[in-house]
């Protein structure tokens, strides 16, 4: 079968290497793709946000499977634009996808039907969430309604802070039509976790648990980036865990978007906190996360092709989702001054060697091939270094060292990804 995937990053990439796992798969298109993805797949210069002509693509290479990647072109409306034109396509539609789009939907969904979430308020008046934020508990947390490229969170140890969070979202609209609404949360405290889950629109499959940190620079200092790293499993995910988000998360958001008619077919991303009053909803994303796509999908043992076709066709409940019984840690290279300013253009030496390595990857992010043919860095987090390890402990001791076969100028990383193994 032809597939087509849809995305530039490293969830795209990690997305691509599985399907090109598949036996079901002889061919592989990727829109926009990158000099990583190029790989494995014919890219394709079509912007994802270009709905029309991907699915003219689509209908012109007789594609028998798109999967949409990111979040900007699923909250758009690319699975109904798809559909429309008999187009089978993996991921939620518009209707859907705003559990991600809007973060008012979700706190919303989850305070209707007693998904276990921070307190919060929403605001669409600057000056009334700054009186708002005059009576509130510090620290506080505020958040962009809309996409903001995972950067829309702030979180505000002062009054001071808060009000100048305020005016950042909602004013100057650093993070444009995303602050337009502000939603203001109660800032919780525990072990992050985040949980990746396949949808049919009733049946839920949870794959297996990862850790993402969020923060640019070592310690968890530093702003806050698409990721610089993560690693799967978690050891603070327990069986216990599990259960109560099983009974009280899962399936009650499952149900919740039903009941509302919003049917969810896709990847459910739970970020979750694990907090003294037992796991609540941090926030939804409606796709891979990034990096977490990276760490998750090298450890799943079922076809990509038939998890995902069994989710559109609605018949989940027949597959048996399985992982390795290993682990696996991501570092991501970044280029040095992300993510507020940074150069780009550096050649990219050292790739060859994962070609020889099992059980390492080098998923790209922001890369690109230059005029003479040379991988070129080309983005803020530039390539996931992932590798396995029988535990986490030797996965992230084979990622360290893998980080230090590839090298390209401004190559900048965190040294503790994953640290907190060592406290589990």
């Amino acid at each position: 079968m032809k597939v087509l995937v849809v995305g530039s990053g490293g969830r795209e990439h990690a997305i691509v290497t599985s399907v090109a796992k598949s036996s079901r798969v002889d061919k592989i298109y990727c829109a926009p793709g990158n000099a990583g993805i190029a790989g494995l797949a014919e890219c394709v210069p079509i912007n994802a946000m270009e709905f029309d002509k991907l699915a003219a693509f689509a209908k012109e290479k007789e594609i028998d499977f798109t999967i949409v990647g990111m979040d900007d072109p699923l909250v758009g409306g690319i699975v109904d634009v798809f559909e429309a034109e008999g187009l089978k396509v993996f991921g939620p539609k518009k209707n859907a996808a705003i559990l991600e789009g809007s973060k008012a939907f979700s706190k919303d969904l989850m305070k209707k039907y007693k998904i276990p979430t921070a307190a919060y308020e929403t605001f669409d008046d600057p000056k009334k969430a700054v009186a708002y934020l005059e009576t509130a508990k510090l620290p506080i947390v505020l958040k962009a309604d809309g996409l903001a490229l995972g950067k829309g969170v702030l979180i505000c140890n002062t009054l001071e802070e808060a009000k100048a969070g305020v005016k950042e979202i909602m004013e100057d609209k650093k993070f444009g039509a995303a602050g337009n609404y502000m939603v203001i949360e109660e800032f919780m405290t525990g072990r992050e976790v985040s949980v990746l889950s396949f949808v049919d629109g009733k049946t839920i499959q949870i794959m297996s648990s990862a850790q993402d940190h969020k923060r640019a620079k070592d310690g968890d200092q530093g702003l806050n980036t698409g990721g610089m790293g993560t690693f799967s499993p978690s050891p603070f995910y327990t069986a216990e865990v599990d259960a109560f988000c099983k009974k009280y998360i899962y399936q009650p958001t499952v149900d919740a978007m039903a009941a509302e008619g919003r049917p969810f077919t896709g990847v459910i991303f739970f970020g979750l906190m694990l907090t003294e009053d037992g796991p609540k909803v941090l926030e939804y994303n409606a796709r891979f996360g990034d990096p977490e796509a990276q760490v998750v999908l090298p450890r799943m043992k079922n076809d990509i092709i038939d998890v995902m076709e069994a989710c559109v066709d609605g018949k989940l409940d027949t597959i048996d989702l399985q992982f390795e019984e290993n682990a696996a840690v991501c570092v991501v290279l970044a280029s040095d001054g992300y993510p507020v300013a940074y150069e780009k253009g550096y050649e990219i030496t050292g790739l060859e060697k994962f070609e020889k390595q099992d059980g390492y990857y080098c998923f790209h992010a922001g890369t690109k091939f230059d005029d003479a043919g040379k991988i070129v860095t080309s983005g803020g987090r530039v390539l996931g270094v992932t590798a396995k390890g029988a535990d986490l402990k030797e996965a992230r001791a084979n990622a360290y060292a893998a980080t230090e076969w590839v090298n390209f100028e401004n190559k900048y990383m965190r040294h503790d990804i994953g640290k907190a193994i060592d406290e589990a």
